[in-house]
């Protein structure tokens, strides 16, 4: 119960008066009386335990990054009158942990508080909020006595977004069915039938096919109105030394598969670790797409971005959020499996030359991303 200041003012006391009777000094064995009768006097403030009833919420639960979140802390007194309470909120972002002090001003007999709190939104993630600790201490700050309340919650801060519009994919889809192989996947439409892989659905699987030729066969559907965005991510540690850059990644690509679902058309988001999200195009695609990027942290992958991007199904708009040092000869490999491939780099060190059918988009800020997506989509 006591606090280093006590335990301090308790150890100097007991030898300084000691001296004083020793050496028959009186001044000393007073002071040290006195600070033995303040320890014990901060122990018997602290000694009661209050009823309290408590009760922590935050607001909003989902923010963007650098956005504003507050805990907003509900405290009740079913006792006697509480002075001295102070309320400790434990935040652990990224390795290490955070303590944020909030002052509860007395609380009479049955009353009640509420106190808002900033809380911290500078770092993307899952950031866990709690437990909270309600500390009553004297006014010396010889004693104090803690409590936990509550269960830790989670806030979610997410990537920071700017709108960008749907990038055109230069290809006219129509509803009477699909134009290529390159046709976005769907439930809309019989294109083909094709050898069965991992993670389709059975729904699908074409029995008399099957039975004919021995291979499970399904049913390839699309959904030829609706090109799909795919973003990829370069996720690679060796490619971001600098955080900051990675996070601006991360708010690039939120930013364009944000764009293309709030028009309600599939997205796919990949890393060299696989697929990270698929969203067909609905009203709560935005979510999902959000609460999956705000988790993503740079990690070595079995595969390159680029490898990852040859085992999805082809068509619609392919836009590749990289650093500087992009290999643009790669990405071009891949051309010929989309409609239109952009490519975003990170605060790049220079100019490059864009390959036959890629465009390149430089920025160094999201500001600098929408003027320069904006430019983008009236090119075809």
């Amino acid at each position: 119960m006591l606090t280093p200041l006590g335990w301090g003012t308790a150890a100097v006391s007991a030898p300084l008066y000691a001296a004083g009777w020793w050496l028959g000094y009186p001044e000393p064995a007073v002071l040290a009386v006195a600070g033995l009768a303040a320890v014990a006097a901060a122990a018997l403030w602290t000694l009661p335990r209050p009823r309290l009833d408590v009760r922590r919420e935050i607001a909003p639960t989902k923010v963007e990054r650098g956005e504003p979140a507050v805990g907003v802390l509900h405290v009740t007194n079913k006792g006697r009158g509480v002075r001295g309470l102070s309320a400790q909120e434990t935040i652990r972002a990224g390795a290490g942990a955070t303590s944020v002090a909030v002052d509860i001003p007395r609380l009479r007999p049955g009353g009640n508080r509420t106190v808002t709190y900033r809380l911290p939104t500078d770092r993307r993630g899952e950031i866990p909020v709690g437990p909270l600790r309600l500390v009553r201490a004297d006014p010396l700050r010889l004693a104090r006595r803690a409590r936990e309340y509550g269960a830790p919650e989670v806030l979610l801060v997410r990537p920071r977004t700017v709108r960008l519009a749907l990038l055109p994919s230069g290809r006219a889809y129509h509803l009477e069915g699909p134009t290529s192989d390159r046709s976005p996947a769907g439930t809309a439409t019989f294109h083909a039938l094709r050898e069965y892989v991992i993670g389709d659905e059975l729904r699908h699987v074409h029995w008399k096919s099957s039975a004919r030729t021995g291979t499970l066969m399904v049913r390839q559907l699309v959904d030829a109105s609706l090109p799909t965005t795919t973003v990829v991510l370069e996720a690679r540690p060796g490619s971001w030394p600098e955080p900051d850059d990675f996070e601006l990644a991360v708010d690039a690509a939120a930013s364009v598969a944000v764009g293309a679902a709030s028009a309600s058309f599939p997205v796919r988001i990949l890393t060299g670790n696989g697929r990270l999200a698929d969203t067909r195009g609905g009203p709560d695609d935005v979510e999902v797409l959000l609460d999956r990027l705000t988790a993503v942290r740079t990690e070595e992958g079995p595969m390159s971005t680029v490898d990852a991007v040859r085992r999805v199904r082809a068509g619609g708009s392919l836009v590749v959020v990289t650093n500087g040092a992009a290999e643009l000869g790669r990405i071009a490999s891949v051309r010929s499996r989309f409609d239109r491939v952009v490519v975003l780099r990170v605060r790049p060190p220079g100019p490059a030359a864009a390959p036959p059918g890629v465009q390149l988009v430089d920025f160094a800020d999201l500001d600098g991303l929408a003027e320069s997506w904006r430019r983008l989509g009236s090119v075809r």
